[in-house]
């Protein structure tokens, strides 16, 4: 027998000659096939370990049900499912699809701040009164389980440095404060220039700047935080 395979328009063309007495002289045979079909692993699967236990895998790995009955605050019982191409084990070791975990009834966005984590800022000042606010959006952990979406919306307070240590700026406003080196460090050169030509105010000003420096009250330039 001899096989001539034949691609026309997504189909496999398959024609048998010289088949045995009795056969079809051309025995034809359509296959059809998608080559745009792919077997993609979903995204998720590299944060599932295979074959672990069920309730410990992170939330990614399952869809529950929401538990209505539960109290704020209070420990509650969810039902969950693995999704596709996830595996895991019972405490009995068997392989199982549907289980039950156990989690605080809560929403993502009143978890307590260790459980998340939030974009950071450094366009606001830190140093100022009343304190400056962002917007940052958050994440929680992968291992914490909780109500709602997982990434949300928070408003936080200023909290980033710019490498500026309290120390140093205090010991300059101390020692070279009458030359306005205190000023310069913290990056406002327009009061250390009126600093160093007016002998920081004749003395006045340095005794000002040592107070306000000492107590936080001015900070660097760029509105960050002491280190």
């Amino acid at each position: 027998r001899k096989f001539n395979i034949l691609p026309i328009r997504g189909t496999i063309l398959v024609v048998c000659l010289y088949c045995s007495v009795g056969d079809a002289e051309a025995l034809i045979f359509n296959i059809s096939f998608h080559p745009s079909e792919t077997t993609e692993i979903p995204s998720y699967v590299s944060k599932c370990p295979s074959n672990g236990l069920c309730s410990k895998l992170p939330p990614d790995c399952m869809t529950c049900k929401t538990n209505f009955s539960c109290v704020y605050g209070k420990p509650a019982t969810f039902d969950c499912k693995i999704k596709p191409q996830i595996h895991c084990v019972d405490q009995r070791n068997n392989e199982v699809e549907n289980f039950t975990i156990n989690m605080t009834c809560q929403f993502c966005w009143q978890l307590e701040p260790t459980d998340y984590v939030c974009t950071s800022s450094t366009s606001c000042m830190t140093v100022s009164c009343p304190r400056q606010r962002y917007n940052a959006n958050c994440t929680v952990h992968d291992h914490i389980h909780c109500l709602g979406n997982r990434v949300f919306p928070k408003m936080l307070y200023c909290n980033w440095t710019g490498g500026y240590k309290w120390s140093t700026a205090l010991a300059l406003s101390i020692t070279l404060g009458g030359f306005g080196a205190d000023r310069f460090y913290l990056g406002q050169w327009r009061e250390g220039l009126g600093k160093l030509f007016s002998f920081g105010g004749l003395g006045i000003w340095t005794l000002i700047d040592v107070l306000l420096i000492g107590v936080g009250y001015v900070g660097p330039a760029d509105g960050s935080l002491y280190i």
